[in-house]
């Protein structure tokens, strides 16, 4: 048995496990041999996979040649439900997964199918798949997605008796899974993926075994399952191994090489000319940040714009800009959404993002591929900040549209659906009557507002007047 999970368009090591599975086929009959990946093969961050709208992801996995797919949240809530369905319609490996379908009735898809019972060496395996069920998003983009446990209790009590060895592929997380296995008997193994946890040996809840592949193909399960004749229990063997320094499938490396040509091709398209550079700085105002920060208010049609620095990797020079530039300096699949704080609530954030433990943190997941949170920067607000002053002391005369900002007063605020899952600044978090503008993310709004000029323009002043700093402050 061999699986993989969370490659996240970690294309060289999808060559390289290209590369292992066929020696493996080299050795073992294609009777005994079975192959799943557990979700998020995509990720639209790697321009390769932008570029070709995830055709070099499909030629992949139909030339390493797997016998089953899960969908992961990166495959569900980074593409529209169009784009997730041609990505998954007629392709030659059944996709699998009980917890998710379609919103609407009439939206019914023949890929999808919640469990599957494949026979090898004359044994009848189960294979159901679960996914994380995002449903604020989901049904937003068409789907929908149940309840985990109770989808795989139900459908274990389907095919029991069809099935020798019972398999749940997983994009739940750890946690979840280790919760899976103890509420619903009769799982002999579980393949996990989600948070990206590496088990390089079989863990044990119970009779049920799990294991996951770490992330980014940096290694593959490989197990061995042998049915014990007196207890009648599935023994699991073998564990993850690490694919570094593994040679590389030519066939995927062609693959790949094709698809970064004809990304690189779609791409090249002029999206604006700019007068003068965007610059960009993580941890101060800048403006290619503010200028996001008008994008997105002007997206989400709020009284303040509110964007993080470190959404950017670079700054736009002057000249003609490409889709390809954008993308590079933003590749996060981050999208815009809008909420309300009141007054004092956001105050504190803006308190917040001039302390170092704030704009300096270093952040991973919910969507984010840059390094660091940076500082805040703002549009439809102006204040003054004195950096000589305590924390939480320091922020003086805000002003929104030009009146002084009211504490008990409820503002909306355009903003980044990062900050809702609790990242950064927990007071966004708290964000009342949140509304999530999909499915666009905001390297695509950026791309449709850098035409104008005005707009650009209007960014290059800075909206907090910093005083009092010294050369050990970074803002």
């Amino acid at each position: 048995m061999l699986h993989t999970n969370d490659i996240h368009s970690h294309l060289e090591q999808a060559a390289q496990i290209a590369g292992y599975v066929k020696s493996i086929r080299a050795k073992v009959p294609a009777d005994e041999l079975l192959l799943v990946d557990c979700g998020d093969f995509l990720d639209r961050s790697r321009p390769e996979t932008e570029g070709t709208s995830g055709a070099v992801n499909r030629s992949l996995l139909q030339a390493i040649g797997y016998d089953a797919l899960l969908p992961g949240n990166n495959e569900g809530l980074t593409y529209t439900f169009e784009q997730m369905n041609s990505f998954y319609d007629g392709l030659s490996i059944p996709v699998v997964c009980a917890n998710f379908r379609p919103l609407r009735p009439e939206d019914e898809i023949g890929w999808l199918k919640p469990s599957l019972v494949v026979r090898k060496s004359g044994i009848n395996i189960g294979l159901i798949g679960l996914t994380a069920p995002f449903n604020v998003y989901y049904e937003l983009l068409g789907w929908q997605a149940s309840d985990p446990v109770e989808a795989a209790a139900r459908e274990v009590e389907r095919i029991r008796n069809q099935a020798d060895l019972l398999i749940v592929m997983s994009h739940l997380g750890l946690r979840q899974d280790e919760r899976l296995a103890a509420l619903v008997p009769g799982i002999d193994l579980i393949l996990g993926a989600h948070t990206h946890h590496l088990l390089e040996k079989p863990l044990y809840v119970g009779d049920t075994a799990m294991s996951a592949a770490g992330k980014f193909g940096s290694h593959i399960g490989h197990l061995r399952m042998t049915l014990a004749p007196e207890s009648r229990k599935w023994k699991v063997e073998g564990g993850c191994l690490s694919t570094e320094g593994w040679p590389a499938d030519e066939e995927a490396e062609a693959i790949i090489d094709a698809g970064r040509r004809e990304a690189k091709r779609r791409m090249s398209r002029v999206v604006a000319v700019l007068e003068e550079p965007l610059d960009w700085a993580p941890f101060r105002e800048s403006p290619l940040s503010d200028f996001l920060a008008s994008v997105v208010r002007r997206k989400t049609g709020a009284e303040i714009g509110l964007v993080n620095a470190g959404q950017f990797l670079d700054g736009l020079p002057a000249g003609e800009v490409t889709e390809e530039t954008v993308h590079a300096l933003c590749p996060s699949p981050i999208n815009c959404c809008r909420l309300k704080l009141k007054g004092k609530e956001l105050l504190q954030v803006m308190e917040e993002s001039l302390l170092p433990e704030f704009h300096e943190l270093e952040i991973r997941g919910f969507g984010f591929r840059g390094h660091v949170l940076g500082t805040l920067c703002y549009d439809g607000l102006e204040a003054d900040a004195d950096l000589s002053r305590r924390p939480y002391e320091r922020i003086s005369n805000v002003r929104v549209d030009g009146k002084p900002l009211e504490p008990d007063r409820d503002y909306t605020i355009g903003t980044l659906d990062m900050f809702t899952f609790g990242v950064g600044h927990l007071g966004l978090k708290e964000g009342r009557d949140v509304e999530y503008l999909l499915p666009e993310f905001i390297r695509e709004c950026l791309i449709d507002e850098l035409g104008d000029r005005q707009l650009v323009r209007s960014a290059a002043g800075p909206r907090i007047r910093l005083t009092g700093r010294n050369p050990s402050q970074r803002l």
